[in-house]
């Protein structure tokens, strides 16, 4: 039996949720010319627009943060405007909405680089992965190390960002520390072999992504600042040899912070829960404000944690694709359509905007 507080109304800090279920950031590869949304991208988040909150698919802060082609960008005034669409219909259905910033580091191409250049990552340390370019899948190019001076300009691109999101209309920005992307290989040893102040120790380790999440909260306020995280996920070939102790202190370092979500991958993302022993009830309790569940959840996990007072609101990814009324259909124990892989990443409005809610679908029948 659902615990029936997933569907009535959640505060997150300035906003109030109409319910706790959250629609998870889900790579489509669908942009435009010049990495600008789509139209299709208003009628994609309109249509998931019943969920508590919409966090967006993952969007690159600049031309290098890019690691797959045809993803959106946010760091040009076409982008911005061509996001703002999306905003509009997503707050004309009554829904509210969150821009993921993404910086993929080595997980990337040197064909979506400038001047086809190396990708960067905190070592020179090529990942055991593909990334989606040129119409295939292709090994990751390898990487060369951000030099020191390089860092303060990182942390400036998702500055900007954050204020170009608000400028899109966005209710506020979660900032990707997961997945084995930028700021998690430099939070994660087996990516991150520097010696210098931003490796090495936990301390050091956790340094980026914490000066990034200061520098958002100080351009853009805590109440609209929520970040993701991943701590022993290996997704993108990535490994650390202490995650509780590195993401204890990360998330001491967030808290302090006051950002207003913690957005965690328990387990491997995508895959098993139980992939390796991570206690997440230590960071439930490290982190004063919102914690936002992710992995796996179906409506019986969501109740039960709920109940057991583990998390407050909870991602649904893949559901929500073949969904759009997901929110209806597990309130209501609708079955659930299920998705096309043929059609996840690139295309049009096939596999896209098409999939019907229970109304549409009961029309047509």
């Amino acid at each position: 039996m659902s615990d029936s507080r997933l569907f009535q109304p959640y505060s997150l800090g300035a906003l109030t949720l109409a319910n706790r279920i959250v629609l998870a950031p889900l790579t489509r590869n669908r942009a435009g010319a010049g990495f600008v949304p789509s139209d299709l991208a208003a009628t994609y988040y309109s249509q998931r627009a019943s969920a508590g909150l919409l966090i967006s698919e993952a969007s690159q802060i600049s031309q290098q943060g890019q690691g797959y082609q045809d993803t959106p960008g946010i760091y040009t005034p076409a982008q911005i405007a061509g996001w703002r669409k999306v905003t509009d219909a997503v707050h004309a259905k009554g829904g509210h909405i969150f821009l993921q910033l993404w910086h993929v580091g080595r997980i990337s191409h040197v064909d979506l680089q400038a001047g086809g250049a190396a990708p960067v990552a905190p070592s020179a340390i090529r990942a055991q992965g593909k990334t989606f370019v040129n119409n295939r899948f292709e090994e990751v190019s390898a990487p060369r190390a951000l030099e020191l001076r390089e860092l303060p300009g990182i942390v400036n691109d998702f500055r900007n960002a954050a204020a170009n999101a608000i400028a899109a209309g966005f209710d506020g920005v979660e900032i990707h520390g997961a997945n084995g992307y930028l700021l998690d290989q430099f939070a994660k040893d087996g990516a991150n072999q520097r010696t210098d102040a931003y490796g090495g120790s936990i301390e050091n380790r956790a340094r980026l992504m914490l000066e990034v999440a200061a520098a958002v909260v100080g351009e853009i306020g805590a109440k609209r600042t929520g970040i993701r995280i991943s701590p022993v996920s290996p997704a993108n070939g990535i490994s650390c040899s202490e995650p509780q102790a590195q993401f204890d202190h990360i998330v001491d370092g967030l808290d302090a912070l006051d950002l207003v979500y913690l957005h965690v991958v328990e387990g491997a993302t995508g895959g098993p829960r139980d992939v390796a022993p991570f206690d997440y009830a230590s960071l439930r309790k490290r982190f004063r404000n919102t914690y936002m569940a992710n992995n796996g959840y179906d409506l019986e996990l969501a109740s039960k944690r709920l109940a057991e007072d583990k998390a407050d609101l909870f991602a649904f990814g893949r559901p929500f694709i073949a969904n759009p009324d997901l929110v209806e259909r597990l309130q209501t124990g609708a079955p659930l359509a299920a998705l096309d892989p043929k059609t996840l990443y690139g295309g049009g409005a096939q596999g896209y905007t098409d999939y019907p809610t229970l109304a549409e679908a009961g029309a047509v029948a």
